[in-house]
């Protein structure tokens, strides 16, 4: 545990001022509360540093947090990065690396940041993946911060009205994400908790710009954002609804976190907080209650390690199927590729017609996993650990053509999972955090707790329910069957990639069921076929949900205005195999870090890792690369780096 905030920061706090009043600020209050802002994270920071530094950096226009996306897709750094699909949560997280902070604090940073800023994404009424290496001593572990069924739930609970499984408070978990930042920084946090939670109080109380990505999920969604008081009187203040650039404020989120800031999580678990939040989701008709939000626990294990293509791979064990899907046994999408003995067998149209085939396979087979404190997946992990498997599947991979989904032996309907944000973090010491964070749909469940401005998750709809009618006309999987405490099967995937013992990079991404195919598709094209990093985002990828039968490719212009569209040469060499073809616009959204290992950066400290196994001591120096940060420019992200 780090010590508390300085008396300078509670001095600051104490003379904040915030609006009282909701809607679009008049043109001469910009400039005052921007001042406010950049003032306030200056203080937050200035334990760390000398104030010369600081002043240096924040006056030369470095960070601007109220503003809009602006500047590069990728930067290079040689002492940290974030990569945030939002700048201004980049910029954020970058401030706690630059105050000396672990990849932890800049993590909880940018968590909270994207909770204000895309409210239709994340945020502490969610839930969330998070995977923390250690440079010293090359150790990774998972996270585990995922929603869970509240103590009153059960099976057929939404027999009768399958809607409010989807939408309405009926639809929320119990949230963990808050919990699981925590846990993490209490483990691995140097800077004070209140520190990194002050940034959020800031732009959620003084009021942040509409980025253009908001503003098209609000367009999209107009009707629930009005159907609710809560969004309503956030989005549409004057009637109106909030368009790109305007100003948005969330003045009860402002208060939530300023208590958290002050009290820590229980404050929500178990506190005043989370009694406002409980009251707000019982009378809108859901079955939170305080007993759920008390008892609820982060699980942390070891991260879920596999080798791929001459590199190890870290991630998070199930619930999460993503690691799994992309990396092991029989839903080893990366692994089949590698079975065929050269990373040629990824290139070109073949390669991408030989991926759409295994990721196919994996669909097939998914959905046996499940919540491991209630499922037994030992025997279908055990088997997806072997090599062998994925030779046999390979086997059934044929170059000149596709077939029906009944090929594949599918068993049960597919979990269509939503939403999401991800990001990326690696610090001074090569310590690195990936990290996935959810309120499943867009907006969650469509409804926004009045006393506290949190969004409501809607992460029950992650689960299967044994009466519900599937798109795919398969049978719901019973591995993924609603139990009170369970957490629903997911497809968030946040990476870390080691080469030889080193930081190789990490990736991840969102965008529900297309995550899985998004991220393998990155790792492919920088780590095996040699893109660089800002490319290998770039380039236009593929998607399939085994049932229909038909593979989406992106046919989209990105925020930043580039065209992004798989080419017709492409297109024609897989139509010619049978595939039927679909255009979709953005449907998940990827960032990435690359840490260069062929070249150390001038000046890099020099320091050593040491390992302990079965009794013996191993030193490995801890090698310091440039690092290349992406943020995918499908969204609004920016990422930042010192």
């Amino acid at each position: 545990m780090v010590a508390g905030s300085s008396d300078l920061e509670a001095a600051f706090l104490g003379h904040r001022q915030l609006p009282c009043s909701t809607g679009r600020r008049s043109n001469w209050a910009l400039p005052v509360a921007l001042a406010f802002l950049s003032l306030g994270l200056v203080l937050l920071f200035l334990s760390g540093h000398g104030w010369g530094r600081i002043e240096a950096e924040w006056r030369g226009g470095s960070i601007d947090v109220k503003g809009t996306r602006d500047g590069d897709d990728a930067v290079e750094a040689q002492h940290g990065v974030v990569a945030a699909d939002d700048g201004r949560c980049s910029e954020i997280g970058a401030a706690a690396l630059r105050a000396g902070g672990h990849a932890v604090d800049a993590a909880v940073a940018t968590a909270l940041c994207l909770g204000v800023v895309s409210p239709m994404s994340s945020g502490i009424g969610g839930g969330a993946f998070m995977v923390v290496r250690s440079a010293g001593t090359g150790i990774a572990e998972a996270f585990d911060s995922r929603e869970t069924a509240p103590l009153a739930a059960s099976q057929n609970m939404y027999e009768k009205n399958p809607a409010s499984k989807v939408v309405g408070a009926l639809s929320m978990g119990v949230p963990g994400e808050l919990a699981g930042l925590h846990v993490a920084w209490s483990k691995y946090g140097r800077l004070p908790w209140r520190s990194l939670v002050e940034p959020s109080i800031q732009l959620a109380g003084d009021g942040f710009h509409i980025a253009p990505y908001l503003a098209r999920a609000l367009k999209k969604h107009e009707d629930l954002i009005r159907a609710d008081p809560g969004l309503s009187r956030m989005f549409t203040p004057d009637g109106e609804l909030l368009q790109t650039g305007d100003v948005c404020y969330n003045l009860e989120l402002s208060r939530t976190l300023a208590a958290v800031a002050s009290e820590g999580p229980q404050v929500l678990y178990g506190g005043r907080i989370g009694e406002a939040l409980v009251k707000d989701v019982r009378d809108a008709g859901g079955l939170l209650t305080m007993g759920d939000m008390k008892g609820y626990e982060v699980v942390v294990t070891e991260a879920l390690a596999a080798q791929v293509l001459g590199y190890e791979i870290f991630g998070m064990p199930p619930p999460s199927s993503g690691t799994v899907g992309i990396s092991l046994g029989p839903a080893n999408v990366l692994n089949i590729l590698a079975s065929y003995g050269t990373p040629d067998a990824a290139k070109g149209s073949l390669g991408l017609h030989r991926l759409l085939e295994a990721l196919k396979h994996m669909l097939a087979v998914r959905m046996n996993l499940g919540d491991p404190n209630f499922v037994n997946v030992t025997e279908y992990v055990s088997d997806m650990l072997s090599s062998s498997v994925a030779e046999k599947i390979k086997g059934r991979i044929l170059d000149n053509t596709t077939f029906e989904p009944d090929y594949y032996l599918s068993k049960w309907s597919q979990l269509r999972d939503h939403g999401t944000s991800h990001f990326c973090i690696v610090d001074a010491e090569r310590n690195a955090v990936s990290m996935t964070t959810t309120v499943n749909n867009v907006f969650g469940a469509g409804v926004l707790s009045p006393s506290t401005g949190i969004v409501l998750n809607n992460e029950m709809d992650d689960f299967s329910t044994p009466t519900e009618i599937t798109p795919d006309k398969l049978p719901p999987a019973p591995s993924n069957f609603i139990e009170p405490g369970k957490r629903p099967l997911s497809s968030m995937n946040p990476l870390i990639v080691v080469k030889d013992n080193q930081l190789a990079g990490i990736v991840g991404g969102s965008g529900g069921l297309n995550i899985i195919p998004a991220v393998t598709q990155v790792f492919l094209n920088h780590f095996v076929l040699g893109m660089n990093p800002l490319a290998a985002v770039q380039h236009p990828r593929v998607y399939h949900k085994l049932i229909p039968n038909v593979v989406n490719y992106e046919n989209l212009t990105a925020i930043d205005g580039e065209h992004i569209e798989l080419s017709p040469g492409t297109r024609a060499f897989l139509m010619q195999r049978g595939h039927h073809l679909n255009s979709v616009p953005v449907v998940a959204v990827c960032q990435l870090v690359v840490h260069n290992l062929q070249k150390p950066v001038d000046g890099a400290p020099s320091r050593v890792r040491i390992n302990r196994k079965a009794g013996e001591e191993v030193i490995n120096p801890i090698f310091h690369g440039m690092l290349t940060a992406v943020s995918d420019p499908r969204k609004d992200g920016r990422p930042a780096g010192m």
